[in-house]
């Protein structure tokens, strides 16, 4: 039995954790800190995930740390992260980190979208958790960066057209969608329900959001050269779930039937992507929600020469806990689907 520890229990993706891992027969957690709800059980401080456990939340100390855990889910914000995974990594924990601190290769991309950061001498050792893609590296890796939830729905639908350099590669038009979960439990005013109910709006748009750095690192990549998107973000008055539509134009596809042949089969093994048929309804939000998928469609249009692209995920789920679950499943041996296998919920 694995032993796992959540840092940040009771954030969103802490929380998501502990009700996927609650299913998981290989791991048992016994760690869990917060800079809230200190002293209380997991299910006192989290009704819906009380499953009778005695495990108490604590204020994080490294050395209570890892000797309750030998495993680790870091679910702290940006530059609060490597606070917490520096020392880890230093007892030698094997971690998965949910937020960007680690994602970016280059730190000097990271001190320009996020600010300064104090564990360098990790970056190199950290891996890129999104396992369609890097599964084997993961399989070998102490320490995985979770990617994020924008970055997941938009790398996974458009590497099996990069990577056959099917696409004019600086033609890229993103547009998504996010429930709000995906601002965490804090969010800024404009975030919360009376400000995001009954309303749709963009955010940081024309190149400022931050999750562009992860994206077009990942895509360049892939594509062998740079890429430079054009990335806007929405914010839906849901709870959860992103919708990303993604237009490019083809240097090579003809037809929906040959789009779909491309995708089924470079995803052919992946257990986690579902291909919409040519024929069939085109991806939502209800397809996925609450499941550990990415759900493509496509349509191609001849008349403006360019193929439309949609992508829907879970943001709590595919796009982060589950993703890291995913990832710890590779990392350690497990049978990947492990506690995975989740149906959606509907309506």
């Amino acid at each position: 039995m694995l032993k796992a520890g959540i840092i940040g229990v009771t954030g969103y993706t802490g929380m998501e954790l502990v009700r996927i891992l609650h299913n998981h027969p290989e791991v048992e957690i016994t760690y869990a800190s917060s800079l809230e709800d200190i002293g209380l059980r997991i299910g006192k401080a989290i009704p819906h995930l009380d499953k009778g456990d005695d495990l108490v939340i604590s204020a994080f100390d490294i050395s209570d740390a890892v000797r309750e855990a030998e495993f680790f889910f870091v679910c702290l914000p940006h530059g609060k992260s490597m606070e917490i995974v520096g020392p880890l990594r230093d007892k030698g924990a094997k971690v998965v980190d949910m937020s960007a601190d680690f994602r970016l290769t280059d730190p000097s991309v990271y001190e320009r979208w996020y600010g300064p950061h104090t564990r360098k001498d990790l970056i190199e050792e950290a891996v890129y958790g999104m396992p369609e893609l890097h599964r084997d590296r993961i399989r070998d890796a102490e320490l995985v960066a979770n990617p994020g939830c924008y970055p997941t729905s938009v790398i996974l639908a458009l590497a099996p057209l990069l990577a056959m350099d099917g696409i004019d590669n600086q033609d890229i038009v993103i547009d998504s969608k996010s429930g709000i979960s995906g601002a965490g439990r804090g969010p800024a005013p404009g975030f919360h329900f009376p400000e995001a109910f009954g309303n749709f709006s963009a955010y940081s748009i024309a190149g400022r959001h931050r999750h562009i750095s992860e994206m077009e690192q990942e895509l360049s990549t892939l594509a062998g050269g740079e890429i430079t998107l054009t990335f806007s973000p929405h914010l839906l008055p849901l709870n959860r779930g992103i919708l990303s539509t993604i237009y490019v134009r083809p240097t090579k596809i003809e037809s929906d039937g040959s789009l779909y042949s491309i995708y089924r089969d470079f995803y052919r093994e992946e257990p986690f992507i579902r291909i919409s048929d040519p024929e069939g309804p085109l991806p939502s939000l209800k397809d996925i929600r609450g499941t550990n998928e990415v759900f493509i469609g496509f349509r191609s249009d001849k008349r403006s020469r360019r193929i439309t692209i949609v992508s829907c995920l879970d943001n709590l789920v595919k796009g982060a806990s589950g993703q890291a679950v995913q990832n710890m499943n590779i990392m350690v041996g497990f049978p990947e689907r492990t506690a995975l296998d989740l149906t959606a919920l509907h309506p």
